[in-house]
């Protein structure tokens, strides 16, 4: 059994090679941003193979026979069959093969149903990804060309833009406001920055969000663009290794463990009715009608027509699942759809659209919570005229856009007020961290959870003034907090801090100046539901299955 996903050491996996500063990281590989020669590039494939997960061989025909025929249900019927051609043909004074062709029937019946399904199901599946061969943009022989996944290699040098899917694992070398969906993977919609340098500390490092500087492959770019060289390839790239976790070793379905209880429970009672049935009747009559009335016990207590039962049943759901254009590969799993009673689902990007925008705000200066807001972010303004918009992490882009909507640019701001310094988001604090040069020195503008943030504020704005926060402006800020969050919008807090300084002298902010702030406000991002989820709710709802949603928004929300 392979390493679990929680189990995969991240750090020995790329901490090497993130943290190496990038001309130092090529000149130790050697490599360049001309690319791989069209022959360096076919010796490392020989080298380090195809760029594939390591997956099963394709099954042939008499692969699914011999599955569907050798169910734990059909192996008893095949036994008792074995056993009544000694007992009704071979010992009998007048053969007697009705029971064995009804038998032989009903396994035939069984087993065709399956195969058939089965086997129609997954070719469709394999001519599917025959159809979806997916390529990317690679540099080689210092020409940019169009090559299969498979024949990505390492030391690669793979162009990325917006839509682009992650080839490989990847070192970025060259980032112009790089976004990269890493859902696949971590399970959250969040995009993430991309940049050359590792921005976290080493010592931070214990996941893949870590990895500022490092791209997964089966992840995919959000927006913006970049250069990255080929790391690691097939089975040694992270999703390589929990593919080949969730392909090895499948735990039994409920369905398959009950059906193979029920077999086991059938094969214990025969081997305890059989000889005692047997030894009663042997006194009364001769051997061989005595061991043949076993026998028939045995086949009495044997339920004939249920395989063929399970088996009609499941292929019937695979139909109807296929009319919904799902196809199913094992029909085992029908029974999990059926027995479904719980669903956990995640709700930002499933439930909701994942597309942020300001729906209120609530502060005593809104030009002033506004570009707040809008400096304390990694998004980017794109466009021109009335298309303007954001680009980035959705959170961000609402920001920004809101700021953009009552007549302040984010790219203008971020002139006018150029940032030094910055403590980048983490879930633990809760809290980022910007610090811009401003005519009297730096101003420090901190967002992020509200009742971190509120607690951490010292003053607030009131009347155009900045006043002590009382214990009544803290609770007032507070309840309108549940306020938002309890109409289902995504609340975030704005505050700052100023620092006399010179100009042009340096400053170095840590942790701890994320006290003392000067509350500015909040806001209430809306997240609009996908059209499709009202109705699939209320269908889980009739069919008695039960929602959970699992996200990490607050609770209110």
């Amino acid at each position: 059994m392979s390493d679990s996903k929680e189990n995969v050491d991240v750090l020995k996996m790329y901490g090497e090679d993130s943290t190496t500063q990038r001309d130092e990281f090529l000149k130790k590989h050697n490599l360049n941003e001309k690319g791989l020669t069209s022959k360096q590039a076919e010796i490392n494939i020989k080298k380090f193979g195809l760029n594939e997960t390591k997956k099963a061989k394709p099954k042939k025909w008499y692969n699914y026979l011999l599955q569907s025929l050798l169910t734990p249900f059909n192996c008893i019927l095949i036994g008792i069959s074995i056993i009544l051609i000694y007992t009704d043909i071979y010992l009998a004074i007048e053969p007697s093969y009705a029971n064995i062709i009804v038998i032989a029937i009903l396994v035939t019946a069984s087993t065709l149903l399956d195969f058939f399904e089965s086997y129609r199901s997954n070719k469709a599946a394999e001519k599917l990804r025959e159809i979806v061969e997916t390529t990317t943009t690679v540099i080689r022989d210092n020409k940019e060309v169009n090559i299969p996944v498979k024949n990505v290699t390492l030391g690669d040098i793979v162009l990325l833009s917006a839509g682009s899917i992650i080839p490989a694992d990847l070192r970025i070398i060259e980032s112009k406001d790089l976004y990269v969906g890493q859902a696949s993977l971590t399970g959250e919609s969040d995009n993430i920055k991309k940049t050359v340098e590792l921005e976290n500390k080493q010592e931070e490092l214990d996941s893949i969000s870590d990895f500022d500087n490092i791209c997964f492959m089966g992840t995919n770019v959000v927006s913006g663009s970049a250069k990255g060289v080929v790391i690691k390839v097939g089975d040694s790239t992270y999703f390589g290794k929990i593919a080949n976790t969730v392909t090895s070793g499948k735990e039994k379905t409920a369905f398959q463990k009950g059906i193979e209880s029920i077999s086991k429970l059938l094969i214990r009672i025969m081997i305890f009715m059989i000889p005692i049935v047997f030894l009663i009747n042997v006194e009364k009559h001769d051997i061989i009608l005595a061991f043949t009335f076993a026998v028939a016990i045995a086949i009495c207590i044997t339920p004939l027509l249920l395989p063929v039962i399970l088996s009609s049943s499941l292929s019937k759901g695979a139909v109807r699942m296929s009319k919904k254009k799902t196809i199913v590969k094992k029909l085992d799993s029908i029974q999990n759809f059926g027995a479904m009673n719980i669903f956990c689902t995640d709700k930002t990007g499933t439930l909701t659209k994942n597309r942020m925008t300001v729906a209120r705000a609530y502060g005593d200066d809104q030009k002033r919570l506004a570009p707040a807001l809008a400096l304390c972010t990694d998004a980017v303004l794109q466009g021109s005229g009335d298309e303007r918009t954001a680009s980035g992490d959705p959170t961000q882009c609402a920001v920004v856009n809101y700021a953009l909507s009552i007549g302040l640019d984010k790219n203008e701001l971020q002139a006018q007020y150029p940032r030094v310094s910055e403590i980048p988001f983490d879930s633990e604090r809760k809290l980022m961290t910007t610090v811009h040069r401003v005519p009297h020195g730096y101003i420090q503008y901190t967002t992020g959870a509200p009742d971190v943030l509120i607690g951490k504020c010292t003053s607030c704005v009131s009347g155009g003034r900045i006043v002590p926060m009382t214990p009544y402006m803290r609770q007032k800020a507070l309840d309108e907090n549940r306020k938002l969050a309890g109409d289902a919008l995504r609340v975030l807090a704005a505050g700052f801090r100023e620092h006399k300084a010179g100009r042009n002298s340096a400053i170095h902010i840590s942790e701890k100046d994320e006290n003392e702030l000067v509350f500015l406000g909040l806001v209430g991002m809306e997240d609009p539901i996908r059209d499709e989820v009202p109705h699939a709710l209320e269908l889980c709802r009739e069919a008695g299955i039960t929602t959970v949603i699992i996200t990490g928004d607050h609770l209110d929300t």
